[in-house]
């Protein structure tokens, strides 16, 4: 089936269908219609939906939308009216516009989708009824999540709250949250060399944040000059300090980061503590070469 809504991610995922059979590459992908869908090449294009992401409502958890809807059933007068009402409501608005979504590092059956509403659910590809965990603290859409790829129970979000914010998988409420601007933070991306360091684009900047320096503002910020160009997309290199921005112009442009630590376990472990390492005493410098236009002003 296809889907109903635009289509915020997709992503290849090599994981088996059924338990025993041959382990296999797959297209997942995720839609504001509300549904996260596995496409299986091998079966023609067959289209298998892993999650409906039902609405959980802005200030109620499941648990306690589970225990309202009891004390509501079979009571009459306004109490009655009022469960119809909500009842009306969650049919109307039955489920929650999916955005960004990764797949835990080291368990290709567990994912994390963030939402439309605000809430990042932690999901099982053999569950499509229910959320492992649902992760609150966004107060808009959150558009991007992504693990981090040396501490496999921390994670990264973004959204249109102006916020970045670190978690951890264990706990329910952001660990720390970054705020430098009042921009819609549109994507980020863990670098793949440095494990305490990160890259986020809002509409008209980049920033590099470096967690050995200072969790409060970015070490880098490079500001984009034409006023009608939004940055919409981020992504580091596997193995180097390279990292790309695509923007609302069709434009891509490549970035050097210099004097980027090589990763050793002391980065690792800081980020895994949530500690401030001591400053080094090289700062990071960026330097840019536009594939299709001229870079933004640094």
């Amino acid at each position: 089936s296809n889907h109903l809504g635009p289509v915020w991610e997709i992503k290849w995922i090599e994981r088996e269908y059924h338990a025993g059979e041959e382990r296999s590459e797959n297209i997942i992908t995720s839609s504001t219609d509300g549904k996260v869908t596995q496409w299986m090449i091998r079966k023609g294009f067959e289209s298998v939906d892993l999650m409906k992401l039902k609405r959980i409502g802005k200030k109620t958890t499941p648990e306690q939308q589970a225990q309202q809807a009891q004390s509501q059933q079979g009571e009459g007068g306004e109490a009655g009216k009022a469960g119809q009402k909500l009842r009306g409501e969650a049919f109307i608005s039955r489920f929650a516009g999916g955005l960004g979504f990764d797949f835990y590092p080291s368990n290709n059956n567990i994912y994390l989708v963030a939402t439309e509403e605000g809430f990042i659910h932690k999901c099982s590809c053999s569950y499509n009824e229910q959320y492992l965990q649902t992760y609150t603290g966004h107060t808009g859409p959150v558009y991007k999540v992504k693990w981090s790829p040396f501490v496999q129970d921390c994670f990264l979000t973004c959204g249109s709250d102006w916020t970045i914010r670190l978690w951890h998988s264990d706990l329910t409420k952001p660990v720390l949250t970054f705020v430098s601007s009042t921009k819609s933070v549109n994507d980020i991306c863990w670098s793949n060399v440095c494990a305490t360091v990160f890259g986020a684009v809002s509409d008209n900047r980049i920033e590099i944040w470096d967690l050995r320096a200072t969790n409060l503002d970015p070490v880098i910020i490079s500001s984009v000059s034409d006023p009608e160009t939004r940055l919409s997309t981020f992504l580091f290199s596997e193995g180097s300090s390279t990292l790309l921005v695509g923007d609302s112009s069709g434009h891509v442009t490549v970035y050097q980061l210099r004097n980027i630590a090589e990763p050793s376990t002391t980065h690792i472990q800081a980020l895994r503590d949530i500690v401030l390492p001591i400053p080094s005493s090289q700062g990071i410098t960026l330097s840019n070469t536009s594939i299709t236009s001229t870079a933004p002003d640094r």
